[in-house]
């Protein structure tokens, strides 16, 4: 799984003009799922996005989670992070899951992501042609491979 997480001050997904989710201060994570991806890969990053201190303390420093500034999580599935371009101009997503795969992974994404930080995580719709809003706060923005373990 891969993931590029960005610390924000708002996030939104506009589906068919209409807005479908919102969060204010938080994590917005664009997920990619592989066709290789298991349960495991996806404990593991979840793990990680809900314990990794990103957001500033008292002093400034980036030292806090997300649970500890009680900040929201805006999830939105991104097949093309598993973009290869080793040829040609056209991407290949032979990488990607498919959808039969990918949209369990995702969903069970944002209920473990929602557990481990204590609140309803929004979401885009697995496969819809979405607009995604969002003020990058820092800016911070991290790139998560699961396959990667960095």
């Amino acid at each position: 799984m891969r993931a590029v997480v960005q610390r924000v001050r708002e996030a939104s997904v506009t589906i068919e003009g209409a807005e479908h989710a919102r969060i204010g201060i938080g994590l917005m994570v664009l997920l990619g799922i592989a066709a290789s991806d298991t349960e495991v890969d996806l404990e593991w990053l979840c793990g990680k996005l809900a314990r990794m201190r990103v957001f500033p303390d008292q002093d400034g420093v980036m030292n806090l989670d997300i649970t500890q500034v009680h900040g929201e999580v805006l999830l939105v599935s991104q097949f093309t992070l598993h973009a290869s371009t080793a040829k040609g101009n056209r991407p290949s997503y032979i990488r990607a899951a498919r959808p039969e795969v990918a949209m369990p992974l995702y969903l069970r994404a944002k209920q473990l992501l929602g557990e481990l930080v204590g609140r309803p995580v929004g979401t885009g719709e697995f496969g819809a042609d979405m607009q995604v809003s969002l003020v990058n706060d820092g800016p911070v923005t991290i790139v998560i491979d699961s396959q990667q373990r960095e």
